[in-house]
């Protein structure tokens, strides 16, 4: 009778470990559960998943990442940019880049464009093939009166295959596309 006690007490204990183990979720897991909330527009879900994901695994790049960005959809522009500078303090340079890049776009619709072009130009100087940010970078400077400086961004961009350079340029400087390169 006492042998059957441990062994029922021992099936029960190890159910409730199991059950525990299957219901703890990995944080790749709540990583793919927030993706498609975010993609399903449901933003605040998405926060808080991104950030289960981080405290399970806080070496998760992308998951600060996409919070970020879902931050910064929720035009909470603090967090978005305190998550962009997590990136920026990683040893990956594509990541590094983008963070750069996507605080940089932070500062601009904060109204911030010196930072704004600070980091533009961080994320160049990581990926010089980033099209965007040399377009980005322009807009900042024109907001900043610097249309020489923007000015070269802007062909850079369009150098660089960026369409939005391209057509700034077509409404700014109609034949820009025939001056010497």
């Amino acid at each position: 009778m006492k042998h059957r006690a441990i062994s029922l007490v021992l099936a029960v204990v190890s159910t409730i470990i199991l059950s525990a183990t299957c219901a703890a979720q990995s944080a790749a897991e709540y990583y793919n559960q927030a993706l498609s909330e975010h993609q399903a527009g449901e933003l605040q879900q998405a926060v808080r998943l991104y950030t289960k994901a981080i405290k399970k695994d806080d070496r998760m790049i992308m998951a600060y990442q996409m919070r970020g960005a879902a931050w910064q959809q929720m035009r909470q522009l603090q967090q978005a940019f305190d998550d962009y500078t997590i990136l920026i303090e990683q040893d990956e340079p594509y990541f590094r880049a983008v963070g750069y890049f996507n605080r940089g776009i932070v500062n601009d619709i904060a109204g911030r464009h010196t930072e704004a072009i600070d980091d533009f130009t961080g994320a160049v100087k990581i990926d010089w093939k980033m099209g965007a940010a040399y377009f980005h970078r322009a807009v900042a400077r024109l907001k900043s009166r610097d249309s020489t400086g923007a000015f070269k961004d802007l062909h850079q961009a369009a150098r660089l295959g960026d369409t939005d350079a391209k057509q700034w340029l077509d409404l700014l400087s109609p034949g820009w596309r025939e001056q010497k390169k």
